[in-house]
């Protein structure tokens, strides 16, 4: 299913860490990368234009959310998610199969596909395979994910009959799809559980496709188990196609992930984080609700050059906070956005002088969660 649309090279190793570039038609994703993730066709308080100044290359729309709202036929009446959102660069779409399994009782899911409830309005719909491939040609994203079922990550029976199901609805999907424009990933599941993640990279990757995500990760496991799955599945996957692991976007899982192999990487934590009040770091999170910062003339981080450290202190954004102001929301969430592709820029910079291992060994020691003052 080779799409000459798609290309990816690879340019240097360091160790199982990569750098190098996927082409798209939309242009190029220079990897490891971070996609700011932008649900309804927005990240959350930050412009297109905003996101360009951050360097941001690839952005992550929902089809679940975007399906019940505005309407997939809408979108695409619209000229497609790039025109709607005004987004010039890449963009991907997940299937919907996370937030329709995460939905639990409101969903029933056999062979064929799962019947959901909407959260909106309690209306009944149906995804399958074919269903969700057609919604996200419509949407119009670059990169579109096959329909994949994510279990609890602890049941292994289950969890291989998940992936036995996820297999079978994986050649539905290359069969479904009609556009060439569109570069269709193939998701690995198998829970915390060596062979089956060993069993489901093989199958996934026995499709020529144009890349491979690991799904079903950051779902409720530990950080070490995280990390022997990666351990086992990305030296399964082919070595010339992009590796994405959906869901993840701390800095540290970031970091470990890209020690591990990982080269493309989604999250709604930077964005999250910032409506809470809280600032990512290279050493850790900073409350800015805390009390500490209110009479502080400090920027977030001294040794950041976003907007937002660039023009303001800690006292100021903490009163936006305290006054349930917007404009923290925005403040917060480019800052973190701009650490995450600050340290993905960073480490792809390491790999490229092989000196990834020593600069992640530096990064990790430094880093405890916990910002100082």
């Amino acid at each position: 299913m080779t799409n000459n649309n798609f290309s990816f090279e690879l340019l240097a190793t360091d160790g199982n860490a990569r750098a190098g570039i996927f082409h798209t038609p939309h242009g190029p994703i220079l990897t490891p990368i971070f996609a700011p993730v932008g649900t309804q066709a927005t990240v959350k308080s930050v412009t297109p234009a905003q996101l360009e100044e951050l360097e941001a290359s690839l952005v992550l729309a929902n089809t679940y959310h975007l399906y019940l709202r505005p309407g997939a036929e809408l979108v695409a009446e619209m000229g497609g998610l790039h025109r709607f959102m005004a987004w010039p660069k890449p963009i991907l779409t997940d299937s919907g199969g996370f937030q329709v399994f995460s939905l639990n009782e409101l969903r029933k899911i056999d062979e064929d596909g799962v019947t959901f409830k909407s959260h909106i309005d309690g209306s009944m719909h149906r995804f399958s395979p074919e269903i969700s491939i057609g919604i996200q040609e419509k949407l119009g994203a670059d990169i579109i994910m096959a329909f994949d079922e994510c279990a609890n990550p602890t049941d292994y029976e289950y969890n291989r009959l998940a992936m036995e199901r996820t297999h079978r609805w994986l050649e539905r999907c290359v069969k479904a799809k009609q556009r060439q424009d569109q570069a269709l990933f193939g998701i690995v599941q198998g829970g915390i559980f060596a062979d089956l993640r060993a069993e489901s990279a093989g199958y996934v990757s026995s499709f020529d496709l144009p890349g491979y995500a690991i799904g079903g990760l950051s779902v409720g496991e530990t950080k070490a188990e995280m990390h022997a799955m990666l351990e086992v599945t990305t030296p399964l996957l082919p070595a010339e196609k992009p590796r994405y692991l959906m869901g993840v976007g701390s800095p540290e899982d970031l970091v470990n992930g890209i020690l591990r192999g990982i080269d493309i990487f989604d999250c709604v934590l930077p964005t999250r984080l910032a409506r809470h009040g809280s600032a990512m770091t290279f050493t850790g999170r900073m409350n800015l609700l805390n009390a500490v910062y209110a009479q502080d003339p400090r920027p977030i981080d001294e040794s950041c050059t976003c907007y937002a450290c660039r023009t303001f202190s800690r006292a100021y954004i903490r009163h936006l906070l305290m006054a349930k102001e917007m404009l923290s929301g925005t403040l917060l969430s480019i800052h973190n956005i701009h650490v995450l592709e600050r340290l993905v820029r960073e480490a792809r910079k390491a790999i490229l002088s092989r000196k990834y291992a020593a600069f992640a060994k530096n990064f990790l020691s430094n880093y405890n969660g916990k910002a100082g003052n």
